[in-house]
């Protein structure tokens, strides 16, 4: 026998490298072959339901690092709640219709135009659902729980016909109407665009700056001969020209220059700028007025003798260029819009498909291109002597990525819903939600309370058709029961239909109208928002899954859907149901490269969640998801993923070093009640139960940052810094079943079982394959439950008295790194430590119960009266001082500590009393036949 075999030396197969990227896929498979998602929800039957109800992404290409964000997220949430006392189900879902999959078959060829749309549309089907398998399979690899095999699909008949009926709620409360909004439009395509369709280049456009004589003062602008100076980028916009925009804020000024007799209005802030660039000389100012006070001002059109423009308060007017008071055509654009629907101005855009000017811009535009126009405005106002000054304006400006020409803001015929009429039950909705970030219930009441109708159709042919028929007189028509038949044929047969059949065939049997007395119908060929598709998922998912509810425990997404999906949702479900459709809201900030920058293919500046997966696990994944404040925007680079397995690996080590020193461990035989454990074991089994209550309700606040911190405080600070710093000294050298060892045990068992468990939602393959190893009769981790705090009696005075002591620790640690590198000892088993402490201190440290040199890790420990401390000895203060010697006597073989008392048996020559004591009680054979060499 050798005296390293008298050790308890635990050895464990838990491997100190993971592994992760093999070892991951055949853990997945076990799961999907044991159906243990199945078996949680089984578990779960018959308790509270939470359910956490996914946002859609978009169904086409790889996921990326905000998907595996997003994703993981909500399985840290779905896992937690599942082993929480809840019963969590998580349906997965996709959003399928839409642009992109339509830009997708055109770059492989498909012209719709000159398709059959159901052909078509057929195509867009299969690429969607090709996408879905691909995505469902990358979401899968990040270990992300649910019910995959049944997710929700935007396509699928029964999700469509329940938004029809969304819409047809709407519909029936008269919150559905047709009327004209600008939208990008490209004359070079004669078809209008979806923001994906555009790409910005830099433009020089005629920056023009005229006067607008004011016609009604309103008591503010009433002296004679007053003039508004009006900045445009886009002349050809004049003669659709409605009114002025000024900033309420600011404030402006009533100007004079030189000779000339007018007064002239511009911002004040802008005034010696611009006043420079119109060459003027010996500017007074005759007043000035806030920004406020010039509301509803009425000015003459300076092409239009019998129209009068309006001055409006508007929030998009900046000092950074023109003069505060902006041309304003609603016609032409979205601010424009906006405004002027405030305003309940004209919506007049008199060009054409190809961006020719009608005859209703007047004789001197009729026919003329729009970028011709320009000159055209230019040299009217010159004429007329209004034309302040004119310049090129260096801008960005939206092209047709198609074509590669500039578009235009037009105002056409669309199908709108009304948020103004239940904007106030909205509002009130918002005020039964919770919010994470409380910020976002500000952002979200601010975007219902300043938006405007919302815009539902679009002009393409992938999508849910909007159920409207029209008469002969074009009436529309769409009645509960017209709708009503419809979406029971799209529940039948899918949204096809309404391609397929003709008005006639897809109206109810018999059905008449007055304003078609020939009983002739035709149907309306645009198609719904895909936000409204997604926006519906209350009803279609929520409200007709039967393991779900409505409405939603919790809706989380990316803080860009506060304008998206949390928006579209709560209006359809303020409609529909006169209530938010979920509880409790969380947004997360974007995912940005390593330099703050927005990620992009075209930069090259991505990481792919799979190449993250590949070199180093999903667990890594997993686990920098709870690193990093996802409050605000995340920085990702590989180098933060590497320092993340970093600590995955500090955590892992302490696992095996925790799983091999329980390995003779049987906790229903050896296990130590809290009463009979040593004061520090008590001390770490109250922090462990601490660590319980601080990581619960952080998961319980989805705050995992917090969860990621506790967590590795007590793995890297409580055990590994502190408690497995000195346990060596009690686990490998006491006998096998001393108490003290047993006692030791206890807690590390504890703190496997309890670690394992709290880790779950985080990293579930580590956490199952150390679970293999734990003396636990459930079979999976997942299937367990959280742990649940414990309090103790004495908490309270332990925690106080180990403050103390580890106060007191802190400072020998630093007299012994200064004898260290006075080269007084090597390590600190070679000191001798003297403190010098008072009375009280004295006694107090006698309270605690402990062996004092051994959690210091000193061979030897003197205690003297702090007043007879020399000057020679560190002091700490008036309480405390340390001397450290290099400690008397010989190393012992076993303990490797050094003793005055090493040989005292003369059996064991070469081992201290302490371990002479213990191998003769365990191994009394080597005191007659030693120990090999």
């Amino acid at each position: 026998m050798r005296v390293k075999d008298t050790l308890n030396l635990g050895k464990t197969k838990f491997k100190m490298r993971g592994n992760l990227p093999v070892k991951e896929l055949e853990r997945q498979q076990e799961w999907d072959a044991n159906q243990l998602y199945e078996q949680r929800q089984k578990l779960n039957e018959g308790k509270p339901t939470f359910v956490l109800h996914d946002g859609p992404p978009y169904a086409n290409g790889d996921i990326h690092m905000g998907h595996a964000l997003n994703k993981i997220t909500k399985d840290l949430i779905v896992r937690y709640k599942s082993m929480s006392g809840y019963r969590a189900p998580y349906v997965p879902g996709w959003d399928t219709h839409g642009l992109p999959i339509e830009q997708q078959l055109k770059k492989a060829g498909y012209d719709r135009k000159k398709m059959d749309t159901n052909a078509f549309r057929k195509l867009c089907h299969d690429y969607a659902l090709k996408q879905v398998d691909r995505q469902r399979a990358e979401f899968k690899r990040l270990g992300v729980t649910g019910d995959w095999d049944h997710p929700y699909l935007t396509l699928q008949p029964e999700y469509e016909a329940a938004e029809i009926r969304v819409f047809g709620k709407m519909a029936a409360q008269g919150l559905i109407y047709k009327g004209l909004k600008p939208v990008i439009w490209s004359w070079s395509s004669e078809s209008a665009l979806a923001e994906a369709e555009i790409e910005y280049h830099d433009v020089e456009s005629p920056s023009a700056f005229f006067a607008e004589k004011v016609l009604d003062g309103k008591g503010v602008l009433d002296e004679p001969d007053t003039y508004m100076i009006v900045w445009t980028t886009t002349p050809w916009t004049i003669p659709a020209s409605e009114g002025v925009t000024i900033a309420p804020d600011f404030e402006y000024s009533v100007v004079q220059h030189d000779d000339d007799p007018n007064r002239y209005v511009l911002a004040t802030e802008l005034l010696q700028k611009d006043a420079e660039l119109f060459g003027w000389k010996n500017v007074q100012t005759i007043k000035t007025v806030p920004g406020r006070a010039l509301d509803r001002i009425t000015a003459l059109h300076p092409f239009d003798e019998n129209k009068q423009l309006v001055t409006m308060l508007g929030d998009f007017v900046t000092a950074d260029a023109g003069t505060g008071m902006v041309h304003t055509a609603p016609g032409y654009g979205e601010d424009d819009y906006l405004i002027g629907k405030q305003y309940g101005l004209p919506i007049f855009a008199p060009v054409d498909n190809k961006g020719y000017l009608t005859k209703a811009a007047g004789p001197d535009f009729a026919g003329v291109f729009y970028e011709d126009a320009n000159q055209v405005a230019l040299d009217k106002l010159k004429q007329q002597g209004q034309l302040i000054h004119y310049m090129p304006y260096k801008h960005s400006y939206p092209f047709d990525w198609r074509t590669k020409k500039p578009v235009i803001y037009r105002a056409t015929p669309q199908w709108f819903a009304s948020v103004d009429q239940i904007r106030d039950q909205i509002l009130a909705a918002i005020e039964t939600v919770t919010f994470r970030p409380s910020w976002g219930k500000q952002r979200l009441y601010n975007m219902i309370r300043d938006r405007g109708d919302w815009v539902i159709s679009r002009q393409r042919v992938w999508g849910v058709p909007l159920p409207i028929f029209y008469a002969e007189d074009k009436t529309p028509i769409m009645t509960p029961e017209t709708i009503n038949h419809v979406a029971d044929l799209i529940a039948k047969h899918g949204s096809d239909i309404w391609f397929e059949k003709s008005a006639q065939e897809l109206l109810p049997a018999g059905f008449t109208s007055p304003h078609s007395p020939n009983g002739h119908f035709t149907k309306e060929t645009d198609i719904m928002d895909v936000w409204f598709d997604s926006g519906s998922s209350h009803q279609g998912v929520l409200a007709q899954r039967p393991e779900l509810s409505y409405p939603a425990d919790l809706y989380l997404e990316g803080s860009d859907q506060y304008r998206g999906w949390f928006n579209s949702s709560l209006i359809t479900s303020v409609a529909f149901a006169k209530q938010a459709p979920y509880r409790q809201l969380v947004s997360e900030g974007f995912t940005l490269d390593g330099q703050g920058h927005k990620m992009s293919k075209s930069l090259g500046n991505t990481v792919a969640p799979a190449d993250v997966i590949k070199q180093m696990g999903a667990d890594i994944v997993r686990l920098w998801v709870t690193s990093v404040d996802t409050d605000s925007d995340v920085r990702v680079s590989m180098e933060n993923f590497k320092k993340v397995s970093d600590g995955y690996k500090k955590i892992r080590n302490t696992i095996r070093y925790l799983l091999a020193n329980t390995s003779d461990f049987e906790p229903d035989e050896d296990a130590v009640s809290y009463e009979q454990l040593n004061p520090v074991d008590q001390f770490i089994m109250i922090k462990l139960n601490q660590l319980i209550t601080e990581v619960r309700t952080a998961y319980d606040q989805y705050d995992f940052m917090t969860v990621n911190k506790k967590l590795f405080q007590f793995i890297t600070g409580d055990l590994s810094a502190f408690y497995l710093d000195f346990a060596k000294d009690i686990l490998y050298i006491d006998s096998a079943n001393s108490q003290r060892r047993r006692s030791m045990q206890t807690v590390l068992y504890q703190s496997l079982v309890v670690l394992t468990k709290l880790l779950t939602p985080i990293i579930p393959h580590t956490t199952e394959e150390i679970w293999q190893f734990l003396a636990e009769p459930a079979s999976y981790v997942q299937l367990t439950e959280m742990p649940t705090a414990e309090h103790f009696t004495n908490e309270e005075e332990c925690l106080a008295q180990f403050d103390e002591f580890l106060k007191l620790r802190k400072a020998v640690l630093k007299a012994m790194e200064n004898a260290r590198n006075d080269k007084v000892i090597g390590k600190p088993s070679e000191a001798k430590l003297i403190l010098y402490l008072t009375e009280a201190d004295q006694q107090a440290l006698s309270n605690l119960k402990i062996d004092v040199a051994q959690i210091l890790m000193v061979s030897q420990l003197v205690i003297k009266p702090v007043v007879s401390a020399n000057e020679d000895v560190t002091s700490f203060g008036d309480r405390l001082a340390i001397e450290v010697q290099h400690a008397d006597g010989e190393t012992c073989e076993r303990c490797r500590l050094i003793k005055t008392d090493v040989g005292s048996d003369p059996d064991y020559p070469d081992f201290c009393a302490r371990c002479a004591k213990i191998v003769r009680s365990s191994y009394p054979e080597t005191a007659q036949q030693g120990f090999d060499e």
